[in-house]
């Protein structure tokens, strides 16, 4: 996981990443999971597919495997949501350890 680089979708308006938000009243509010797509294409078509309207306010940035854990710690996520299928989306959760 740490030796590749994945892609992530970032709010050219607040410079937020794009991350599923677990519902809220239980202790897991925060930043949520990081979405995290495995090829630039797919990022785009999550985009294109899900957000249509609004595809123009955001950009796909590129973060290495190792760059995950700074940024993880530093925005507060809960974890890494790895979307297998962007166009249904099926998503992989994975909690961040430390």
């Amino acid at each position: 996981m740490f030796t590749q680089n994945y892609y992530l979708i970032l709010s050219k308006t607040d410079g937020r990443y794009l991350a599923a938000k677990p519902k809220s009243g239980g202790k897991e509010g925060g930043a949520g999971y990081l979405l995290m797509f495995r090829e630039n294409f797919e990022a785009l078509s999550y985009l294109n597919t899900h957000a249509s309207d609004v595809a123009n306010r955001f950009a796909v940035e590129s973060v290495s495997g190792s760059q995950l854990k700074g940024l993880l710690r530093r925005w507060g996520f809960l974890g890494v949501g790895i979307v297998q299928d962007p166009l249904i989306p099926q998503i992989e959760f994975m909690i961040h350890q430390g």
